[in-house]
């Protein structure tokens, strides 16, 4: 980043004095955003500074941008455009992810329009074509990404399929494979069967499905009786291999004595019942089907019961239909039949053999591929996995001794408790899209894995190799994210100064498939962790808190949003909702509000430019001596001071809170109100620091239009986006404080009560205060102008108030009486007030009424309680309002 005027810039400066009357964030977003990425604004150019490093969670290169990716890259963007501003070498590495099951799906639907499938082009030509797509279509987030003001380092963009990343990720396997960390097993996977590859936890959604509840009857193998038992997937006994009940259920003591067996209906196979906790005595008969090839719990149970993975039978093919078990006892009339049919045909088989003993009708919660879009099946198969455990406890040991701080600190209880039950991790897909996993196969089955074939030939002793053709789970080379983005394998400089990062933002819902497996891999392979802090926000729910989804029609658009009410609005509103462990509710009102906002501090520079306050010359607060301005200038050591401590901790709210309120409350309401008409070369000045303090201030939050105003004040030797973080040399003089908070307090006070009393606001009134306090004396003696142009007060006696009606009013420990005779009817204003407070006492009683009947909080819809408490609540407010504005009338 250099100190020339980039042509923004120079357009900016040569139209200062000369804004728009309407603020139009159309206008200026996309010319700044361009202005910062040509000019190299984002990248690190401080080399004897210190890092300040975060990286952005990697889209999918399919996506779009979404309100999450809104929330959760808003709060990067204003904590490191905040680091550059304090004058950090800051990066903040961006790129996207090649979204194996995503990106598959997309390029297969698309050769399907032109009647091609991917089988009959070839994995390479395939995988070819998906790069072709990837480099035409590829790019749409990022581009909308830009939209919002994010200020990556595009000249460094990533994307884990880029050859330098995919040493990386070949590497790891590799090396993790050699010291026995990685290693092939057949285990349970969720399999989507649409898809026909195993995916994640985090890819399975559960559904509330209508459906039955089978109870069924299996004979004693002896004859002596029969066992009864309860499925949801009557078409899983095909492959059943035990029975269980639990080791203290009476019912079932004696045939686990004589180690009693089931034949099983249909197949006829002879299984054992066997003695296991995972059956409960209390749900059904107590006795339990386990099918240990096609549910992750029987999985366990037959582990336990001393059956092989090896050995356990499954029943389906890849696409879910029914095929022949190892002891081929399926009868030859369900194979090849869809899991569905067969469940159909099979009850019908049970139900003519007299072993179906009733259907109850059920809501099941069942497992679906998100994307597939079908039920997913546990389905026994070989597999790559990581031994998690292992790798697991370096990063439980960091969180425990405070090396990585996860902020809130409530989400490490969770953090524990999965991570020290974490079992193998899956890492094989069946797809062509993703790195391609390094291992080959001889003829007899073993695997050999290296980083290139040749080196796997020598170690197979030039045997004829079969290349594995899965690839590897998206979340495996995506882990290695903070540091292969770096340069590693190979040792850069870039590794050197910004790894370990900073900080590391993401959802909660990802902290166990990314942010754990970061971890994981960073402390394995660096050896430090990934990152010092982790913060974890909520996700954006609809406006009622209800998830968002596109069957609900609740999802909104992020770039409708921006073109209604401009990013600076809508980033705003993230950082002021982001509250540490909550989520954020969807509020349109908000936005527009934070729209107002922005044209409120608009008119404000133009308010100072028409009164010639320009840019300030000085980074330290002009000397000042004047009540007002030694006030402004403490006010804004003070909101530094909140902002610094609110970043510190990840207060996004409070930080947002506090620039707010100074910027739109303090500066634009009272201070330039205060100094209309007395505007002095001291008070220019002081009001041009000012003014600039807010800009550098506000712009992590409100990049956009912080710029646009920070030029046109005047010539400037940088950007507002590398200018310096206030350092105002200055503290907050007391008595200056409390002289013009006493000028506000009479002022907001005299203007409520005309309000609550009918009196027009522009009435001027004279006033009563025989005893004036210190303050008062001071503010009366150097401010009088200014109390008759707010408080529209004619005249201050210091006199007795004369008798006759009058209201009170309270500046600080001072009471002003002033006389109404002649200002308002006082019986008529009495009898309005009187009636008004009648009407809010009755509606008042009848809500507390109604919210103190149990049946109406058991009974009514949740929306109406909140509704009925918020009018209880303004009611209660308006019977004391009006009851105090009677008082006032004596």
């Amino acid at each position: 980043m250099t100190d020339t005027i980039t042509p923004a810039a120079q357009a900016a400066a040569e139209s200062a004095g000369e804004l728009a009357k309407t603020f139009d964030p159309a206008a200026i977003e996309p010319r700044w955003y361009a202005d910062w990425e040509n000019s190299g604004a984002f990248r690190p150019h401080r080399p004897d500074a210190a890092p300040f490093t975060i990286v952005n969670p990697p889209p999918n290169v399919t996506g779009s941008l979404h309100i999450g990716h809104a929330l959760d890259n808003t709060l990067q963007d204003i904590v490191i455009r905040h680091e550059r501003l304090k004058g950090k070498d800051a990066l903040w590495v961006v790129g996207t992810d090649h979204a194996g099951i995503a990106t598959q799906m997309v390029v297969e639907r698309n050769l399907a329009s032109q009647g091609l499938k991917r089988t009959d082009m070839g994995r390479d030509a395939f995988v070819d074509h998906v790069w072709e797509w990837k480099e035409q279509s590829g790019g749409a987030i990022t581009r909308q990404m830009r939209r919002l003001g994010f200020s990556m380092d595009w000249s460094r963009e990533q994307f884990t399929m880029d050859p330098h990343f995919t040493r990386a990720v070949v590497k790891v396997f590799v090396d993790l494979h050699r010291q026995g960390l990685i290693y092939r097993d057949k285990r349970l996977v969720n399999w989507d069967p649409a898809l026909k590859t195993a995916i994640s936890d985090l890819e399975v959604e559960t559904r509330e499905v209508q459906g039955h509840f089978w109870h069924l009857t299996y004979p004693l193998a002896d004859g002596s009786g029969t066992i009864s038992v309860a499925t949801t997937r009557p078409e899983t006994l095909l492959a059943d291999m035990a029975v269980a009940v639990h080791p203290s259920d009476e019912r079932y003591a004696a045939l686990l004595a004589r180690g009693a067996q089931v034949r099983l209906p249909i197949t006829g196979r002879l299984v054992p019942i066997v003695a296991d906790e995972h059956a409960d005595p209390e749900l059904g008969s107590g006795a339990v089907k386990i099918t240990p090839g096609h549910d992750f719990n029987d999985f366990e149970v037959g582990k336990r019961a001393g059956i092989k993975a090896a050995d356990m039978l499954n029943m389906l093919d890849a696409e879910a239909r029914i095929c022949q078990t190892a002891d081929e006892l399926i009868p030859a009339e369900l194979l090849g039949m869809d899991r569905f049919d067969a469940r159909r045909r099979i009850v019908e088989l049970l139900d003519a053999e007299g072993l179906l003993e009733r259907v109850e009708d059920r809501t099941i919660a069942t497992p679906y591929g998100d994307r597939g879009g079908v039920p997913i099946e546990p389905w026994l198969t070989d597999q790559w996995y990581v031994d998690a455990e292992t790798l697991a406890r370096p990063p439980i040991e960091a969180v425990r001794d405070g090396r990585v701080e996860i902020v809130p600190k409530t989400w490490e209880k969770t953090f524990f408790n999965w991570m020290e039950n974490i079992q193998p991790w899956c890492v094989s897909r069946q797809l062509w899209w993703g790195h391609q996993i390094p291992a080959w196969y001889g003829p007899d089955g073993q695997a050999y894995v290296a980083e290139t074939e040749e080196e796997a030939q020598a170690l197979a002793g030039n045997l004829p190799l079969t290349r594995d053709p899965d690839v590897l789970d998206t979340w495996f080379s995506s882990a290695l994210w903070p540091f292969a983005t770096l340069g590693w394998p190979d040792r850069t400089d870039l590794l050197d100064k910004h790894y370990p990062n900073d900080l590391l933002v993401s959802g909660f819902d990802i902290l166990f498939f990314w942010d754990a497996r970061m971890l994981m891999m960073g402390m394995h392979f660096m050896p430090e962790a990934p990152w010092k802090q982790l913060y974890l926000h909520g996700l954006v729910r609809a406006a009622d808190g209800a998830k968002m989804s596109k069957s609900k029609g609740n999802v909104v658009d992020p770039l409708l949003l921006i073109d209604k009410y401009g990013a600076d609005a809508l980033r705003f509103f993230m950082a002021a909702m982001e509250s540490q462990g909550r989520d954020v509710k969807m509020d349109e009102s908000r936005v527009e509000g934070y729209r107002n906002f922005a044209t409120k501090l608009w008119n404000a520079t133009r308010f100072c430019q028409a009164n010639g306050i320009g840019a300030s010359q000085t980074l330290a607060a002009p000397s000042a001596t004047s009540a007002v301005n030694r006030w402004i200038v403490g006010e804004v050591v003070n909101t530094r001071a909140a902002l610094d401590k609110a970043m510190a901790e990840r207060r996004f709210d409070a930080a947002a809170n506090a620039i707010y309120q100074f910027a739109w409350g303090t500066f634009c309401d009272w201070y330039l109100e205060l100094i209309k008409g007395q505007i002095d070369e001291e008070t220019r000045a002081v009001a041009g620091w000012v003014l600039d303090q807010i800009l550098v201030m506000l712009h992590p939050f409100m990049p956009f239009i912080t710029e646009e105003l920070w030029h046109a004040q005047g010539a400037r030797a940088n950007a507002l986006i590398v200018a310096r973080w206030p350092e105002p040399q200055a503290a907050v003089d007391p008595a200056a404080k409390a002289e013009v908070e006493w000028l506000i307090g009479l002022t907001t006070a005299l203007r409520g009560a005309k309000n609550e009393l009918g009196i027009a606001p522009g009435a001027r009134l004279e006033a009563f205060l025989p005893a004036p306090s210190a303050t008062a004396q001071a503010v009366i003696g150097g401010s009088m102008p200014a109390i008759e142009r707010l408080a529209r007060l004619s005249a201050i006696h210091s006199t007795p108030a004369p008798d006759g009606p009058a209201m009170q009013v309270s500046a600080g420990a001072d009471l002003f009486v002033i006389p109404l005779e002649g200002v308002i009817d006082i019986a008529a204003e009495q009898a309005r007030l009187a009636k008004a407070r009648a009407e809010s006492e009755k509606e008042r009683d009848n809500l507390a009424k109604r919210l103190g009947n149990p049946a109406f909080a058991e009974k009514a819809k949740p929306e109406a309680v909140e509704k009925a408490r918020a009018d209880h609540a303004h009611h209660a407010a308006e019977v004391d309002r009006l009851t105090a504005a009677l008082a006032r009338l004596g």
